[in-house]
């Protein structure tokens, strides 16, 4: 059950290597995953690995900032990361949420950030208080 949720985590949405994150974000390419890492190490980002190759998910990246994480993706993070790993938040991401009126956070990260943080804080108060 597992293996298939994370397949479908991975054939949902657009996930990006390093390299292409980099190319992206018009990036060096000399050494292409140093910049995404280091966001995913400062929490800006996260990322999924598959097969020893770290994806990162490309509806956390902000089009209008030059493909750079956007604000309300670190802030989800910060909210979500006490209860859930990397795959846990690839899966809230991508699941229809009640709190936003059965929609996916990831289809309204980039339109309506405020809405994705408050379902991020109530997703938490519900695991603490559930």
């Amino acid at each position: 059950m597992l293996v298939q949720a994370r397949k479908a985590v991975l054939e949902s949405g657009d996930w990006l290597t390093a390299a292409e994150v980099a190319q992206l974000a018009e990036l060096s390419t000399r050494n292409p995953s140093a910049q995404p890492n280091k966001w995913k190490k400062q929490g800006q980002i996260f990322a999924i690995n598959h097969g020893g190759v770290d994806y990162f998910p490309g509806y956390g990246l902000d089009r209008n900032a030059g493909f750079r994480p956007s604000k309300a993706m670190a802030k989800v993070i910060e909210i979500l990361a006490r209860n859930k790993d990397s795959w846990g938040m690839a899966y809230w991401f991508r699941s229809d949420n009640s709190f936003l009126g059965g929609k996916k956070p990831q289809d309204l990260l980039a339109s309506e950030p405020e809405r994705v943080i408050e379902a991020a804080m109530d997703e938490v108060q519900e695991i603490s208080h559930g």
